[in-house]
């Protein structure tokens, strides 16, 4: 199933599926880390670096560049992706909690970015910069939370303001999810096949991978239904030489490759 499919990311948001559980932390993630960004390189205004990344330097090396200022990124992005979630349902629950969980997977993917000062390559000092990761690095995160998204049930609470939704464990037998993982309570419509209403466009014809035990595989990717497979030539460019100076030159050479695709 493709995360990312523009046309069904609307349709998901209104589920409380984990597929709305994904997009929400992953669009929450995307605000804090692209104001971050923006306060580190400059392009804002309003804030900058984290001065407080200030303290004793570590072996070898000393605290300089710009620290990226990740908690104003992920307030910003409070403000901006919970304004709406104040409602005391259930859904307004899940999406909270799936907001924080992305801005979270950018905190705890920080890490030390270092540069070497020195003549001729040396490292003579070594100054160092909290820094995020790259954004695959988040993505690919919070692809693995969304295959292990904890499943939730709904309970009503009396409260002096009226009723109140909150979410509880399905399962009790596991661990129940922390603040870094993702959950939802409704199920997952079936994306085997095409749905106008969910915006699915099914995996029918879909090019699958033989030798992989994963959702690009042939056996998940085509629902159990089986698999065509077609041999297809393609022109490559091959027996590439480099002259002195300065260029490439390749022939073009045709290979044949097997391609499977989803019955």
């Amino acid at each position: 199933m493709d995360l990312w499919n523009p046309l069904v990311l609307k349709e998901r948001q209104h589920r409380s599926t984990r597929e709305s559980a994904f997009v929400h932390a992953i669009a929450s993630a995307g605000v804090a880390f692209a104001v971050t960004r923006a306060c580190s390189d400059g392009s804002a205004t309003i804030c900058g670096c984290d001065n407080r990344r200030k303290g004793p330097p570590g072996d070898g090396w000393k605290w300089g560049g710009c620290s990226e200022d990740v908690e104003f990124g992920s307030m910003v992005s409070r403000e901006f992706a919970d304004a709406r979630e104040n409602r005391p349902d259930a859904r307004s629950a899940m999406n909270r909690h799936n907001n924080e969980a992305g801005r979270v997977s950018i905190t705890d993917h920080m890490y030390l970015k270092c540069k070497c000062h020195g003549l001729s390559g040396s490292c003579e000092v070594k100054t160092c910069w909290w820094s995020q990761p790259d954004f695959r690095v988040i993505g690919d995160f919070m692809k693995d939370k969304y295959d292990s998204a904890s499943e939730m049930v709904v309970e009503k609470h009396r409260e002096s303001r009226g009723w109140v939704e909150t979410l509880r464990p399905k399962y009790t037998f596991f661990k129940p999810p922390t603040e870094t993982d993702l959950v939802y309570y409704e199920t997952s419509p079936n994306f085997c096949e095409p749905n106008h209403e969910t915006g699915s466009f099914g995996t029918r014809d879909r090019v699958c991978n033989l030798t992989s035990h994963g959702i690009d595989g042939c056996d998940l990717l085509c629902c159990g239904r089986g698999h065509n497979t077609r041999t297809e030539k393609r022109k490559e460019k091959c027996h590439c030489v480099f002259h002195w100076c300065c260029y490439v030159s390749c022939q073009e050479c045709t290979r044949v490759y097997d391609v499977h695709t989803c019955k």
